[in-house]
């Protein structure tokens, strides 16, 4: 039998505070954030729909914790692409304590340009779209396309 290990997670969800940036003794930074889920509604036994969400905890580090303090605030839609980690320490009474982190691979943004102006920068050292009010120009019309071979 083959050794087969896959941890990939996907999310997509809203955040539920803004991330903060903090830089570690070493010099790397991180940020922590949650992401809201919501789940599919369910009935309840009068017929009225409920409404769950989950809460995941989230770690990203160097220029992906950068990226996302930078663009990203509370309640913004964001999917996130990462690692299942799970960690465990011992609490000042001493008893075992765990907890499940994702540590976040890669991001990207969920809202239209459209959806959210905070996005409007004008050049950026992450890669991330520059989003602007300003109308985008048409397409030029080319005539003649019917001799194209596709």
């Amino acid at each position: 039998m083959a050794n087969f290990n896959f941890n990939k997670v996907i999310l997509g969800g809203r955040l539920t505070a803004d991330p903060e940036l903090k830089t570690t003794p070493n010099g790397i930074v991180v940020t922590s954030f949650s992401i809201a889920v919501n789940r599919r509604p369910s009935k309840s036994s009068d017929g009225q729909a409920n409404q769950q969400s989950d809460f995941f905890n989230c770690t990203a580090w160097r220029s992906t914790a950068e990226f996302i303090t930078r663009y990203f605030r509370k309640g913004s839609s964001i999917c996130i692409t990462g690692t299942l980690q799970n960690r465990s320490w011992n609490d000042p009474q001493g008893n075992k304590r765990y907890a499940t982190d994702i540590v976040v691979d890669e991001v990207n943004f969920v809202d239209s340009k459209g959806d959210n102006t905070q996005y409007q920068s004008s050049s950026d050292n992450f890669g991330a779209p520059s989003y602007s009010t300003e109308a985008t120009p048409d397409f030029e019309v080319i005539s003649g396309d019917q001799d194209l071979p596709f």
